[in-house]
């Protein structure tokens, strides 16, 4: 894919996020869940009325920046209400959600082109998660989880950035990382799991670099066994070529990638750049090899110092409002606010899932559900609700995911996985004793980047005592949809036929049940027997 076509992808994903985002955005005058609290919130700060939240107030100051600008904004001021204690358009405390979400397909192309440079990777990672629902959703409303997920990722892509750049470079993108992971913390707690990520990804880098260079000694020694050893055909697939018709790449779907000429192919350390005169022969590789390049002393400055600063002071307006908490208090206050909000049952709240259930997205959570008896009716429908089973349309905004993207998504990080421990595990039960690989070529990278973030976002819920809910899975279904597109690019770039037609295969299946949910995300009006059984496929969907 050529640098033009790229781009215009990229702004075709982009307008279709803005699309869905805007379109109908003042359908439900009234509050959407949450909204019952974070834009009454936001709208607090700008009234000065002193207030606690169990969550840190970054969110909370994107929608009151929102608000403020959008009671500036003449032409969606038709339909009003007072919900939030000043009377505004509902579009006001929500489109500020709506514009910054429209980016995080964008965000999600930049990760995947940095950790690989292929333009169809990140290509497909970006309109896989412009397909996503309860991304779609979130952005809809003016809720706080989104923005977790934004400067999380923009942390990952500002920190995957610094890689890739040398000296003064480097030190400003490891700047803007610390940034952006601090206030991705200063959202909700859990963006803590953006920079878990990087810290594994660090300290797995570190310990591949050891062992490497306690098995195999001086660097001379790698050179040589670098230009000694050749690096095996695939048992699966050679995808297509690229540039250059004497270069081709040979892959294990593909675990290789090297591009070379003349038959000629290397094998190369985890760490080591092989550099030959030729254009041809330049080894395709990522920044994420460059991870040894960052010492102990970057990580504590960089991505622990600057995080903490800039979480305590996106404190401080907070704690001016509302005098009755200093900095420490409020901490402990949260804290207690957390432990008192029960435990993973439908006692506790009907929609309460723990972690296991959000892979398999077993247990969505209902937004917004009324019932009318024309579409014509002015919604809300006011006065008591319809006896069950009266309704003749159902409007329904459902925080559920595409669900044949999340199930494609968790088998491709399994597929993942399984190739991690095929290059770490496998060697080790053949030899009987610690060996590291050989080669770590940029796919073996890309998954341990993917899986390794996965595992940071979702596991730490594991000791969760609360009540969760699905949204809490936000932060870590996103590399579920880098996992896919990944899995899909491979399929794409193969010579064979049965493997390109599954990764066709896959991505117009995701593309029509983005379309076929479509009207539980943005609370269109369905029959009954469109909404169930037509899209509830299962009881604990509803």
């Amino acid at each position: 894919m050529n640098q033009k076509w790229f781009r215009m992808g990229m702004a075709g994903v982009f307008l279709l996020s803005l699309a869905l985002r805007f379109w109908g955005l003042g359908r439900f005058n009234t509050f959407v869940f949450d909204e019952v609290y974070y834009a009454r919130f936001g709208n607090n700060y700008l009234t000065h009325t002193p207030f606690f939240d169990g969550h840190p107030p970054l969110g909370k100051y994107m929608i009151a920046l929102g608000i403020w600008i959008g009671n500036h904004i003449p032409f969606w001021q038709d339909e009003v209400n007072g919900f939030t204690g000043s009377v505004m358009s509902p579009i006001s405390y929500r489109w500020m959600n709506a514009f910054t979400g429209s980016f995080i397909p964008l965000i999600t192309t930049a990760i995947a082109y940095q950790i690989s440079y292929r333009r169809s990777f990140a290509l497909l990672a970006g309109l896989f998660t412009a397909c996503d629902g309860i991304f779609l959703v979130e952005s809809r409303y003016a809720l706080i989880n989104q923005y977790i997920v934004i400067f999380g990722l923009l942390g990952q892509w500002f920190f995957l950035l610094a890689l890739a750049n040398q000296r003064q470079q480097r030190h400003f993108w490891l700047i803007l990382a610390g940034i952006a992971f601090g206030v991705s913390v200063a959202t909700k707690w859990n963006g803590l799991w953006f920079l878990l990520g990087a810290y594994l990804i660090w300290i797995i880098a570190w310990g591949i670099h050891l062992w490497w260079s306690f098995s195999f000694g001086s660097q001379e020694t790698q050179s040589q066994r670098q230009q000694e050893n050749l690096l095996s055909h695939s048992p699966l697939t050679h995808p297509k070529k690229e540039g250059s018709q004497k270069s081709f790449s040979l892959s294990f779907f593909p675990l290789y990638t090297a591009r070379v000429s003349r038959n000629r192919i290397f094998k190369i350390s985890p760490y080591q750049v092989l550099q030959t005169d030729s254009k041809s022969e330049q080894v395709s590789l990522t920044p994420l090899q460059n991870l040894t390049q960052l010492n102990f002393i970057h990580i504590i400055v960089y991505l622990a110092i600057i995080p903490f600063i800039v979480y305590a002071l996106i404190w401080i307006p907070h704690i001016l409002l509302d005098t009755r908490y200093g900095f420490v208090e409020v901490h402990r206050q949260i804290l207690l606010f957390h432990e008192r909000l029960g435990g993973n049952s439908p006692k506790v709240h009907p929609y309460c899932a723990a972690w296991y259930k959000w892979p398999l997205m077993t247990r969505p959570i209902a937004y917004f559900y009324q019932t009318g008896q024309t579409t014509q009716e002015q919604l809300p429908v006011m006065g008591p609700p319809l006896p069950s089973g009266t309704g003749k349309v159902i409007y329904d905004v459902h925080a559920m995911g595409n669900p044949f993207l999340w199930w494609f998504g968790v088998a491709a990080l399994l597929f993942l996985a399984g190739i991690l421990v095929w290059q770490f595990v496998i060697p080790l039960v053949r030899k009987k004793y610690f060996s590291p690989p050989t080669t770590l070529c940029a796919d073996i990278w890309i998954a341990l980047y993917l899986v390794v973030n996965y595992a940071a976002n979702l596991l730490p819920w594991v000791k969760v005592n609360r009540c969760v809910f699905i949204y809490h899975y936000m932060t870590a279904v996103v590399f579920a949809f880098l996992a896919i597109a990944w899995f899909v690019d491979q399929c794409l770039r193969s010579y064979r036929l049965e493997l390109r037609a599954l990764g066709v295969t896959i991505t117009f299946v995701i593309l029509i049940a983005f379309v076929f949910w479509m009207p539980i995300y943005l609370g269109l009006p369905l029959s009954p027997f469109e909404y169930r059984p037509m899209r509830m496929w299962f009881n604990s969907w509803i």
